[in-house]
């Protein structure tokens, strides 16, 4: 469960050090899935992998929390499509553009590792956003009314920032950012409870609407 709330800071904190000094790199211009190009690309490409390793193993921990109560099903097998869509990332590279890596054109060139690195990111995304609509329901049922309200507009707002990204690409990792921030604030909401406690979830707090 709690690999869940780690997965999206510990992939964001590592992307972001990476934009930082990764010579060329503009956050303005460039999505963090570049930084897996050039030479110090693996880094990125390790990131991937233990983003979606943790992501699902989140997931198995989400359904144990949740059972056979509302949202016990669905729930987590949408997170763990999120898992493996980080997967799919890191087996699929983005293509080169923006000026990065070095050499690199301005214009991006769709090639077929870059369309599928795309495509896994659309699935992956809009599996997570199915998720916050269907996590939405047992958020409410524990009382947290706020937290299911919230869930359900999250997806908008991540949505919203990948629409935007033909404008700026600066939206497309707000909205991509916030999703994975969003994610690890519902599991570890979910994870810390009455219900969680009788599950067995260690560390497991006392529940409050």
């Amino acid at each position: 469960m709690f690999c869940a709330v780690a997965a999206g800071p510990l992939f964001l904190v590592t992307g972001i050090v990476q934009g930082v000094v990764r010579d060329g790199f503009d956050f303005t211009r460039n999505a963090i899935s570049q930084l897996a190009l050039g030479e110090p690309g693996w880094v990125q490409t390790v990131n991937f992998l233990v983003a979606g390793a943790l992501l699902a193993a989140g997931a198995v921990g989400l359904r144990r929390v949740l059972g056979r109560g509302a949202g016990g099903v669905w729930g987590p097998v949408l997170v763990g499509v999120f898992g493996v869509s980080f997967w799919a990332a890191a087996a699929f590279p983005a293509d080169g553009g923006a000026g990065f890596p070095a050499g690199a054109p301005d214009t991006v060139v769709m090639s077929a590792h870059g369309g599928a690195h795309m495509a896994a990111g659309v699935v992956g995304y809009l599996a997570l956003c199915g998720a916050f609509l269907v996590l939405a329901r047992p958020l409410a049922a524990r009382g947290h009314r706020g937290w299911a309200v919230a869930s359900r507009l999250a997806p908008v707002a991540v949505l919203c920032g990948f629409a935007a990204s033909a404008v700026s690409v600066l939206a497309f990792t707000a909205g991509a950012g916030l999703g994975l921030v969003w994610l690890a604030a519902l599991a570890l909401r979910l994870g810390t409870g009455p219900a969680a406690a009788r599950r067995g979830v260690p560390g497991a707090l006392r529940d409050r609407p």
